[in-house]
């Protein structure tokens, strides 16, 4: 016989903040009961399209999480991108419990002014990207909105630089991305989304390729007003890409790095991002080459002297993947089933197409 859980939600005298659907309440001071373990909300940290985030702490264990608490209509679309916590309904509702992360690289590069990233710090960065990609790849899933705001770091003070993917509300299924699609913010639009072509994951390494591009240069590579402008700067038909970008060129990518012992790791890196940001899907480089790519494999870079520079395979070796696909049912039997704790690392991607429930568990990242 099935067992029946309820979530018991407490509501003290507090400040009222009412769900922007309208159809429950909850305050700061609440306690929420979950599968593993009873929550008390500390505050609300911002809202979204799916919801609200609310900051909360596990009164037991005094872990702090976040609980991202879903509107009733995305109860088929629930989604945690990163580590799952614990899992649990409230009416209509799904909440999801999840670790807290440092910041967003938007935020961490707002801090710095918008000052550059050292290659050594790109190169951290940009492999953890890569094993995403191919997770990603793996499992035949396009993420569709990379950008700097949902890519966080974990830990700055104690993990340099490890960071973590985040955001698959507009993920879907490779198989069921139709030719058209609006997908993408508009800075870091690939052409195929813009010109109306057919799409499928190399979309996402276009982005990740001006993703990197802006950590090295600390600002936007293209212009930034209108789709027009932005396919104007990049595709000039039987021409490369480089040699059409009114506000940049990868040539001027050689002069943002002063540091004539880097040059030849410049070098590289540019010939990485060219790859990454070929115009062709068909030509632009997949994770698996990218691994294999110099500047990754620094075959030919000098180290500096005295240098401690943190090499891609020890960030490669925190980032393994297991992948494992379940339906909601399955989920949700594991979630209740005795014995299981929060270290199972469940990732929930939610409903990405076609109203098939997809669920996927990564560990490691």
């Amino acid at each position: 016989m099935a067992t029946s859980v309820t979530l018991t939600l407490y509501l003290p005298r507090k400040t009222l903040i009412i769900m922007s659907d309208g159809e429950f309440e909850v305050r700061e001071n609440s306690l929420l009961l979950g599968y593993n373990g009873l929550y008390q909300v500390e505050k609300f940290l911002g809202e979204g399209t799916f919801g609200k985030v609310a900051k909360c702490r596990e009164v037991a264990t005094n872990q702090e999480v976040a609980i991202k608490i879903l509107k009733s209509k995305y109860k088929d679309a629930g989604r945690d991108e990163i580590q799952c916590i614990d899992w649990f309904r409230y009416k209509s509702h799904i909440c999801i419990a999840f670790e807290i992360l440092d910041k967003s690289l938007d935020d961490f590069m707002s801090d710095r002014d918008d000052r550059p990233l050292d290659l050594h710090e790109i190169r951290t960065i940009a492999w953890q990207l890569l094993i995403a990609l191919q997770g990603l790849k793996n499992i035949n899933l396009v993420h569709g909105d990379i950008k700097l705001d949902n890519i966080m770091l974990v830990n700055q003070v104690s993990e340099p630089f490890r960071v973590k993917l985040i955001d698959f509300g507009l993920a879907q299924k490779t198989s069921h991305i139709q030719t058209g699609s609006r997908m993408q913010n508009l800075l870091f639009r690939a052409p195929e989304v813009m010109l109306g072509l057919p799409l499928d994951e190399r979309l996402d390494m276009w982005t990740v390729g001006y993703v990197l591009a802006m950590l090295y240069a600390g600002i936007y590579i293209h212009p930034q007003d209108s789709e027009y402008n932005i396919i104007r700067a990049l595709v000039k038909i039987g021409e490369r890409v480089e040699e059409h970008l009114d506000y940049f060129s990868f040539d001027d990518l050689r002069d943002v790095y002063y540091d004539m012992t880097k040059r030849d790791e410049v070098e590289q890196f540019i010939d990485l991002l060219k790859r990454m940001l070929e115009v062709d899907p068909n030509k632009r480089i997949s994770p698996s080459e990218a691994f294999e790519h110099p500047f990754f494999t620094m075959k030919s870079v000098q180290p500096s002297a005295g240098s401690e520079e943190p090499k891609p395979e020890d960030c490669f070796k925190q980032q393994e993947f297991i992948v494992n696909q379940l339906t909601v049912e399955e989920f949700e039997a594991r979630v209740k089933k005795p014995g299981f704790v929060p270290t199972e690392s469940f990732q929930l991607l939610g409903c990405l197409s076609s109203g098939v429930n997809f669920l996927t568990s990564i560990e490691g990242f």
